[in-house]
């Protein structure tokens, strides 16, 4: 059978309500997410993600920040939402990811996001920190869908999410893109506040690669399907890029599409932790870059500009 595109289209009505009614159930005792609560956010309980029954949303634009496969020439539709399952000490948007700035939205409101992005001309929907709001994610596809959605999907990820929950995106996600940020334990647990995020990464990028496989470009440049990984080089911590591009050259696939971020600043408490409030430095930089080619990979997004087709 021919794939389709967006993968949504190969999915009957049926199919994705059956989905989202199991999603929604689970939040009764929720393990949405690798924290495994089990409070029951569909009477508003809420714990590590802050979340209740509905998705908090802190804004949606058309972003041409992303990668140029993502933001071509019409920026990647993406939606924001508030609050974060991980409690990273660096993070440069705690004050969507801790604080929780936005609104709560109703599926049909979550739904009329979506379509609002598409009606700007963006060529995707980019979901940004959706790892707590899967279920309310699913809820809302088929209102979007119905309502004529046709935009390819972006999960757009920490890659601290559960399995299950993946499983409820397949053929549902396009583009997965997962931020794998630290390969030992004790970092994670120390600027993480999840000490089993390495083991947790580790199984979401192999599940991610079942899915959707490496990334595809369409000719026109842009992102079709498949997985784009990006990792944020942290000052002090080169032996973590290393381990991370070894284990996508050799357990995820050599083709894997990585971008090496060098954004990474000292934002939030950053500064209560002396090894990493400083930014990498220009040396630093280049050295992972050969640490990346060395592992075996080859696919290095470079955000050099290009042409790309209006499609």
């Amino acid at each position: 059978m021919t794939r389709g595109w967006p993968a949504y289209l190969d999915l009957s009505m049926t199919e994705l309500r059956r989905r989202s009614d199991a999603a929604l159930a689970a939040l009764a005792r929720c393990e949405v997410c690798p924290r495994n609560c089990r409070v029951n956010r569909l009477v508003d309980e809420a714990r590590v993600c802050a979340t209740g029954r509905y998705a908090k949303v802190s804004t949606w634009f058309a972003h041409f920040g992303e990668e140029d496969c993502l933001r071509g020439t019409r920026g990647s539709g993406t939606i924001f939402f508030a609050f974060c399952n991980l409690k990273c000490v660096f993070c440069q948007n705690h004050d969507t990811s801790q604080a929780g700035q936005g609104r709560v939205l109703s599926p049909a409101e979550l739904a009329g996001a979506m379509l609002d992005l598409q009606s700007q001309g963006c060529h995707n929907i980019n979901f940004v920190t959706p790892e707590h709001v899967v279920p309310q994610l699913l809820e809302a596809l088929p209102i979007a869908i119905e309502r004529g959605l046709r935009l390819p999907i972006v999960y757009n990820t920490s890659a601290y999410d559960a399995l299950e929950s993946l499983r409820w995106m397949d053929g549902i996600v396009d583009i997965y893109m997962p931020d794998f940020k630290l390969m030992s334990r004790e970092r994670s647990r120390r600027y993480l506040k999840a000490k089993d995020y390495p083991d947790v990464a580790k199984q979401v990028l192999r599940e991610m690669q079942r899915q959707v496989g490496p990334l595809e470009l369409g000719p026109s440049g842009l992102a079709r399907r498949g997985v784009l990984v990006r990792h944020l080089v942290m000052p002090g911590a080169l032996d973590e890029s290393e381990a991370i591009f070894r284990f996508l050259a050799e357990q995820v696939s050599p083709a894997t599409y990585v971008n090496v971020m060098g954004q990474y600043r000292p934002e939030y408490r950053a500064s209560e932790h002396p090894e990493i409030a400083r930014r990498p430095t220009a040396d630093e930089m280049a050295r992972a870059r050969a640490l990346f080619f060395e592992s075996g990979l080859s696919r290095l997004d470079t955000r050099a500009p290009h042409r790309l087709v209006v499609v």
